[in-house]
C-alpha cells in the first residue's frame, strides 16, 4: 500500500473518530429532547444520530483493519474489511428505515402531541451538528467505509431538516400528523440512497467488473497489444474500490519475445484502463480446444509483427 494512500487512511480514520465523538454526543442530547417535546421526528433523529454512531465505529474499525499489511493468511491484507463495513452499515441503516415507518404509521394512527418550539431549537442544533460532521466526512478518502458512513450522517441531516419543517409547522397550524409523514419522507430518501450503496458494495463482493471500465473494450485493447494473437480468461475484479486487479491469457506467436509483450501490455493496462495490479499468462498459438467455445476470446487485428509497422 502506497504512503499517499495510508495517509488518506489516517486522515480518513481522524474524519471517522472526530464525527464519531460529535455525534454520540448530541444524539444523547437530541433524544432527551424528543422525549421531553413528544416529537416522532426529533426522536427518529436521534435515533439516526445512534445509528450513525454505531456506522462510524463500523467504519472505524474497519478503516484499521484495512491498514493491517498483507500476510500468509490474508495475501490482499485486509483491504475488504471497508467494504464489508459499508455493507455492515447499509444493512444496519436498512433496519433503522423499518423501524423508523413502522413507529411513524403508529403516530399517524394515533396522533400525540408535541412541543413545538423545542422541536425546532433541537433540531436546529442538529442541523448544524450533521452538517459538521457531513463536511468533515465528505472531505476524506471517497471509499465505501466512509461513503457508508456519509449516508449515514446525511440522512441524519435530512430528518433534523425535516424535523425543524414538523416543528414549525405544527407551532404555526397545530396540525400533528405533519411530523410522522416527514419521518416516511425521510425514510423514502434514505432508503434510495442506501440501496445504491449496498448494491455498489454487492458489487465488490461479488468481484463485479468495474463500472468505469468496458469488459469488451479492454479485451480488445489487450489483443491488440503487438506481438499479442487472441485473448482469453480475461477477469478483472475491484479488491477495493478503487484498486482493480486483472488476470488473462494471451496467446503468442513468438513466446520468446514474451519480455517485451508483457511490458508492453502492463503499461498500456496502467496508463489506459489504471490498472497496475496486473497477471498475464502467455500461451503458444493452437487451434482451440471444444470446450474452449464458452470462454470470452478476443482477437487481434494485426498478426505478431506489427510492433513494427
Amino acid at each position: 500500500m502506497s504512503s499517499q494512500h495510508t495517509h488518506s487512511h489516517e486522515r480518513g480514520g481522524r474524519a471517522l473518530i472526530v464525527g464519531l465523538a460529535v455525534t454520540l454526543m448530541y444524539a444523547v442530547v437530541e433524544l432527551a429532547g424528543g422525549l421531553w417535546s413528544g416529537s416522532l421526528a426529533l426522536v427518529s433523529d436521534a435515533g439516526h444520530m445512534f445509528s450513525d454512531a454505531a456506522a462510524l465505529a463500523i467504519a472505524g474499525v474497519a478503516g484499521w483493519l484495512a491498514r493491517r499489511p498483507p500476510g500468509e493468511r490474508h495475501s490482499y491484507g485486509w483491504q475488504r474489511a471497508e467494504v464489508i463495513g459499508a455493507m455492515v452499515n447499509s444493512l444496519l441503516m436498512l433496519g433503522v428505515i423499518v423501524v423508523l415507518v413502522a413507529e411513524a404509521v403508529q403516530r399517524l394512527l394515533a396522533p400525540r402531541p408535541v412541543i413545538a418550539g423545542g422541536v425546532i431549537v433541537i433540531a436546529l442544533v442538529g442541523l448544524v451538528v450533521n452538517g459538521v460532521v457531513a463536511l468533515i466526512l465528505s472531505r476524506s478518502e471517497a471509499t465505501l467505509n466512509i461513503r457508508a458512513a456519509l449516508v449515514h450522517v446525511i440522512g441524519d441531516l435530512l430528518s433534523s431538516l425535516m424535523a425543524v419543517i414538523a416543528g414549525a409547522v405544527i407551532f404555526v397550524t397545530g396540525w400533528l400528523p405533519i411530523d410522522p409523514l416527514l419521518s416516511i419522507v425521510i425514510a423514502a430518501l434514505i432508503l434510495a440512497t442506501t440501496l445504491r450503496l449496498l448494491r455498489d458494495t454487492l458489487h465488490v463482493l461479488m468481484e463485479g467488473v468495474p463500472p468505469s471500465i468496458e469488459l469488451p473494450e479492454l479485451g480488445r485493447a489487450l489483443a491488440r497489444v503487438a506481438g499479442v494473437v487472441s485473448v482469453h480468461d480475461l477477469h478483472v475484479w475491484s479488491i477495493t474500490p478503487g484498486h482493480v486487479a486483472l488476470s488473462a491469457h494471451l496467446v503468442l506467436d513468438e513466446p520468446q519475445r514474451w519480455p517485451e509483450i508483457l511490458e508492453r501490455a502492463a503499461d498500456m493496462l496502467r496508463e489506459r484502463f489504471e490498472i497496475d495490479h496486473v497477471t498475464l499468462q502467455p500461451e503458444r498459438r493452437r487451434e482451440l480446444r471444444p470446450q474452449t467455445a464458452v470462454i470470452r476470446l478476443f482477437r487481434g487485428t494485426a498478426g505478431p509483427r506489427s510492433d513494427s509497422s
